[in-house]
């Protein structure tokens, strides 16, 4: 991965960090399209209140976007560790890969217990000096619509998934 890298977690039926990146040149595109899927009602696009008429639509851009999507199961740890497990795994493959900004979406529940590990991880993997991390609602980044709409398809299973494993690099089971 490298570039900007945005993250959604799902809590249905398990738990999956899922992480979309886009090198940094095809950012202001890939927000010009998503924003352009946004209708007049919609403050944005939430991919499991959409209709199955909507998600196609918002698929076709999502692929047509192409982000690099990485999954973390964090299902095989101890509940209360499974956000913590994936998080540390997902920074530590950042590291590697020289990406500059980690996007995720803020949840003001665990915001404070996920600055705490954030900067301690960055620091422990050697990237504090080049990996920026950030917490927006989904509203300011729409960008985070991409692992939401991955996630949620590939949660589903059947055809949803399939539409979206194309830009599924890696599983990492937890």
């Amino acid at each position: 991965m490298t570039g900007h890298v945005f993250v959604d977690e799902t809590k249905e039926k398990g738990y999956l960090v899922t992480a979309a990146a886009l090198v940094s040149g095809d950012l202001a595109a890939a927000r010009r399209t998503v924003r352009g899927l946004i209708m007049a009602n919609q403050r944005r696009i939430h991919f499991h209140k959409e209709s199955d008429q909507r998600r196609k639509q918002i698929l076709d851009a999502v692929v047509e976007i192409a982000p690099a999507v990485t999954i973390y199961d964090g299902s095989g740890c101890a509940r209360r560790r499974q956000r913590d497990a994936c998080l540390v795994h997902l920074v530590a493959d950042l590291a590697k890969s020289g990406a500059s900004m980690l996007v995720l979406e803020q949840d003001d529940s665990v915001l404070d217990a996920d600055k705490k590990l954030l900067y301690r991880t960055v620091r422990e993997q050697g990237c504090h000096e080049m990996l920026v991390y950030r917490h927006h609602r989904a509203h300011e980044e729409p960008l985070l619509a991409l692992p939401d709409a991955i996630a949620w398809c590939w949660h589903r299973g059947g055809h949803w998934k399939k539409r979206v494993q194309p830009l599924v690099e890696a599983v990492h089971v937890l």
